[in-house]
């Protein structure tokens, strides 16, 4: 019997919780429901899902903070739900690491066919390299190693989500190469990604603020087509 795929549902709304539950349990997942932070971490190491579907506005530990403490220690794939609809909020939960994010009220099949899209990514994505077979690149002040998701940037170390640090070194990995934003989209959130190319431009805004322009490299807008990891 394949075993089905476990989604943490994170809502203090439980009407809501048990419908959403009520939408995953009929495409087969098994679910679980929790109504707040502190008991959705507790929840997450002993239930295990392969999907969290997370609410922002939660009693005590909100929404941020638990993807925070998710993310220190495991990429399980999260969508945040929100009745919050500024960009400000969309690009605060990306940067912490979530996977989409979705407005309140939602479509039931958008909702199903969104965590289908973030676990498909999840399942075709590489398998961890050897040990000896280091993923990075270096320039001057720069290292991006994506074997152990680290970035040290004028001899320090940054904190960087994975979107944005795969975003960073794929562009890193092909200097000069100008990818449309379409490309990107493709490359770092998959051909089934159900968003639009603003996410790019977000994930490139917030690598600019972390990374200054170098004299000898920079992430550059080419206008009207997309970007590139500039190299002199």
């Amino acid at each position: 019997m394949v075993e089905k795929q476990k989604v943490l549902i994170v809502d203090d709304d439980n009407n809501i919780a048990e419908l959403i539950s009520l939408y995953f349990t009929k495409e087969c997942f098994d679910t679980k429901i929790v109504n707040d932070g502190e008991s959705a971490l507790r929840e997450y190491d002993s239930y295990h899902p392969d999907l969290i579907l997370l609410d922002l506005m939660l009693p005590g530990m909100d929404g941020y903070q638990v993807c925070r403490e998710i993310r220190s220690k495991a990429q399980t794939p999260v969508i945040m739900l929100s009745a919050k609809g500024e960009v400000f909020d969309k690009v605060l939960g990306l940067e912490l690491g979530a996977d989409d994010y979705m407005e309140k009220p939602f479509d039931s099949k958008e909702l199903i066919a969104r965590a289908k899209a973030v676990l498909r990514r999840c399942q075709q994505a590489p398998k961890e390299e050897p040990k000896n077979d280091v993923k990075s690149v270096q320039y001057d002040d720069l290292e991006i190693n994506l074997t152990n998701y680290s970035v040290v940037y004028c001899g320090r170390s940054l904190d960087m989500p994975p979107k944005e640090l795969e975003l960073l070194y794929f562009l890193a990995s092909s200097p000069n190469q100008v990818f449309t934003r379409e490309q990107l989209l493709d490359h770092i959130w998959g051909y089934e990604y159900i968003g639009d190319t603003r996410t790019v431009d977000v994930h490139i805004k917030r690598l600019r603020e972390k990374l200054k322009d170098h004299k000898t490299w920079r992430i550059s807008t080419v206008w009207g087509i997309g970007y590139k990891f500039e190299v002199s």
